[in-house]
């Protein structure tokens, strides 16, 4: 069965069992996703890269990122949601989400869901459903509170495959806030110390943070945010190399070029020429 529900205020919630077959969703670029097979295997493309999914694994996505479902063998679900319904970033304090199963890498964590981890994201489905099926004034707060209860249960589950502890949570938290500024800021900061002076840690505690909470490190995720900004904007648009050097606020078309060719081993026109065949008009 699948649901979707549109708010006076531009709020869209939906589930769905067949996203590949509902072109309306696949072309909303205002849609956070979680992708969780249920039984079988999903094979599909995240930003041009392959990933293949087994039973009971999940993997959260943010509209940046670029997603085409290749083959369906089994059953999977799809949980999506845009910011009018439910603000990830204005309700960080309530599911710490941000910045850690959503931002704007290319980096997916995907997440293997023990038995018990399963039950209970299947509850929760079970009780959308039912809330799903209730046609009142009450409804879409009540969705919105099971929509939470879901990025909540997910966030925890990621966080012990991270190997979170307690006495780590003050580290983590400095380590999504991390991830969070660079998402706003990569195309004007590019250093570490950047983002330490935005978070009063000197880059040197930064890195000892990132390395005890099995991260890459500040720099690579800086840089990583970059690549793959313009990896989406080689495989999505037509902007030329200068154009987008520009927009990621390099000084020069060459020091861009340099930079892409040192992240991918590519220079920016063979990456183009060789991933982009049919993209740009999607």
């Amino acid at each position: 069965m699948d649901y979707q529900l549109n708010t006076r205020l531009n709020g869209n919630l939906a589930m769905t069992f067949c996203f590949h077959e509902n072109k309306a969703l696949q072309q909303d670029t205002t849609l956070y996703k979680f992708i969780w097979v249920r039984s079988g295997n999903l094979t599909l493309e995240i930003d041009h890269i392959p990933i293949q999914l087994e039973q009971d694994e999940i993997i959260s996505l943010t509209p940046l990122q670029h997603i085409e479902i290749k083959s369906v063998e089994g059953e999977y679900l799809t949980f999506l949601f845009n910011s009018n319904f439910y603000c990830i970033f204005g309700h960080d304090d309530e599911v710490s989400c941000n910045g850690f199963l959503f931002h704007g890498s290319s980096r997916v964590m995907k997440l293997k869901l023990s038995p018990e981890q399963s039950a209970n994201l299947n509850d929760i489905i079970r009780i959308f459903r039912q809330e799903s099926a209730v046609r009142d004034n009450l409804q879409e707060e009540m969705l919105r509170i099971i929509l939470k209860r879901f990025i909540i249960t997910c966030t925890r589950i990621a966080r012990e495959k991270c190997g979170v502890t307690p006495e780590q949570e003050k580290a983590f938290d400095i380590v999504r806030r991390f991830y969070i500024l660079v998402d706003q800021y990569f195309r004007e900061k590019k250093q570490v110390q950047d983002y330490a002076d935005l978070l009063f840690r000197s880059p040197k505690t930064l890195s000892n943070l990132f390395a005890s909470c099995g991260v890459p490190s500040p720099l690579r995720i800086i840089h990583e945010r970059i690549e793959a900004e313009a990896k989406r904007l080689l495989l999505y648009t037509p902007k030329s190399a200068k154009e987008i050097s520009e927009l990621l606020g390099f000084e020069d078309l060459s020091t861009f070029s340099r930079f892409f060719k040192k992240m991918t081993g590519e220079s920016v026109s063979d990456f183009r020429k060789s991933n982009t065949t049919g993209n740009i008009a999607n």
